[in-house]
C-alpha cells in the first residue's frame, strides 16, 4: 500500500494532463454535482412522505397544542445545536480557521442532504469548507468520520443506559449498542483504522487512490484522541440525543402511553440506529418499523404507535431537513463568495 498516491486537491479539479480546470468548467461541474444531490434529496423526500403517511401525520399534529409542538421542536433544536457545537470543536481541533457561525452554518445546512442514501449528501459540508478555507477534502474528511463516530458512541452509550434503567429489555438492543460502541472506538483509533485500511487493500488490491486517501484521513485522527476532546464530544452528543429521546417520552405521555423515560429513550435510540443501519435515505422504513414494533411490545396499540412514530419523525428528521433547506442557500452563497474572493 506504500505505492498509493493521493489524488490532486479537489479544489482544482485537474485535467488528465495535470492542468487545472478552467473556472467556467469548474462552475458547471459544481452545478452538475449540486443538481445530482438535489435529485437524490427529492427522491428521498418523496419516499419519506410515503413511508410516514403524510395525511395521518398532519391530522395528529393538528391535535397537539402549539406549546406541545413547540416543546418537541425545541428539544430537537437542542440536539442540533449541541451536535453543531461538537462539529465546531472538531473543526477547531483540526486547525480550520473557521468561526462558530461558519461551522454551525455548514453543519445545519448539511441536513438538507440527510435524505440521500447513507446520508452521503452531507459531504456537501466538505465542499463548503474547501471553498472557504482552501483545504482539500482529504484534510477535512476526519471531521465527517469523527462526527459519525461520536454519534455512534453517544447513541450506543445512551441505549445501554436506557436498557440498564428500563424495567424491561429490548430484543437485540444490547448487541446493537455493543456494535455501535465498537464501531465508534475503531473509527477514532488512528493506528487501528489505518492498519485495517492497509489490510483491506492488501487483501483486495482495489481502489488504491481511495484507500490512500482514507488511510491519510485515519492518521490525521490523532489530534482528536486526547481525553479532554473525547469526553467533551461524548458529553455534547449525549445531551443532544437524550433531548430527542426525552421529546419522544413527552409525546407518548401526551398521547396517553406512559412507558417510562428510560424505555422511551431506549426505543427512540435503538430505532434511530436501526434505521441508519439500513442505509436508506434518512433511515426511512427501518426506523419507523422498529419504533412501531417496539412500542407494540410495550402494549401500545397501533392507534397510538403509528401516529406517535409519524409525529416524532416529523419533529426530528423532517425538522432537521427543513432547517437544512433554509440554511443551505446561505451556506452555498457564502462559500461561493469566499471562493471568488480567494
Amino acid at each position: 500500500m506504500g505505492n498509493m498516491t493521493a489524488p490532486s486537491s479537489p479544489s482544482t479539479g485537474p485535467l488528465p494532463d495535470g492542468r487545472p480546470l478552467p473556472r467556467g468548467r469548474r462552475r458547471w461541474r459544481d452545478v452538475a454535482v449540486l443538481a445530482g444531490l438535489f435529485a437524490l434529496v427529492l427522491a428521498g423526500l418523496a419516499g419519506l412522505a410515503a413511508a410516514t403517511g403524510w395525511e395521518e401525520t398532519v391530522a395528529q399534529l393538528a391535535q397537539l397544542g402549539p406549546w406541545q409542538l413547540a416543546a418537541l421542536l425545541a428539544l430537537s433544536l437542542v440536539n442540533y445545536v449541541f451536535r453543531g457545537l461538537r462539529w465546531h470543536l472538531f473543526a477547531q481541533r483540526l486547525g480550520l480557521a473557521t468561526t462558530l457561525a461558519q461551522n454551525l452554518r455548514h453543519f445545519i445546512g448539511g441536513f438538507a442532504m440527510s435524505v440521500t442514501p447513507g446520508r452521503v449528501g452531507e459531504l456537501i459540508r466538505m465542499r463548503w469548507l474547501r471553498r472557504e478555507t482552501g483545504w482539500p477534502v482529504e484534510r477535512t474528511a476526519p471531521l465527517v468520520l469523527m462526527d459519525r463516530a461520536s454519534d455512534l458512541a453517544a447513541m450506543g452509550l445512551l441505549l445501554a443506559l436506557g436498557l440498564a434503567l428500563a424495567a424491561e429489555g429490548i430484543a437485540f438492543a444490547l448487541p446493537v449498542a455493543v456494535i455501535a460502541l465498537i464501531a465508534a472506538y475503531v473509527a477514532t483509533r488512528p493506528r487501528l483504522l489505518a492498519a485495517l485500511v492497509t489490510i483491506a487493500y492488501r487483501v483486495t488490491g482495489l481502489l488504491p487512490r481511495l484507500m490512500g486517501r482514507i488511510r491519510a484521513a485515519a492518521r490525521s485522527l490523532a489530534v482528536f484522541s486526547t481525553p479532554r476532546i473525547a469526553a467533551t464530544a461524548l458529553t455534547l452528543g449525549l445531551i443532544g440525543w437524550a433531548a430527542e429521546g426525552a421529546a419522544f417520552h413527552l409525546l407518548l405521555l401526551w398521547m396517553g402511553a406512559d412507558i417510562g423515560l428510560a424505555m422511551a429513550v431506549a426505543i427512540f435510540t435503538f430505532s434511530t440506529l436501526a434505521g441508519g443501519l439500513t442505509g436508506a435515505p434518512g433511515g426511512v422504513g427501518g426506523a419507523e418499523a422498529a419504533m412501531i414494533a417496539l412500542l407494540s411490545l410495550q402494549g401500545i396499540g397501533l392507534e397510538v404507535s403509528l401516529p406517535a412514530t409519524a409525529v416524532i419523525r416529523v419533529t426530528t428528521l423532517w425538522f432537521a431537513i427543513g432547517l437544512g433547506l433554509l440554511t443551505f442557500p446561505l451556506a452555498e452563497r457564502a462559500s461561493l463568495k469566499a471562493e471568488a474572493a480567494a
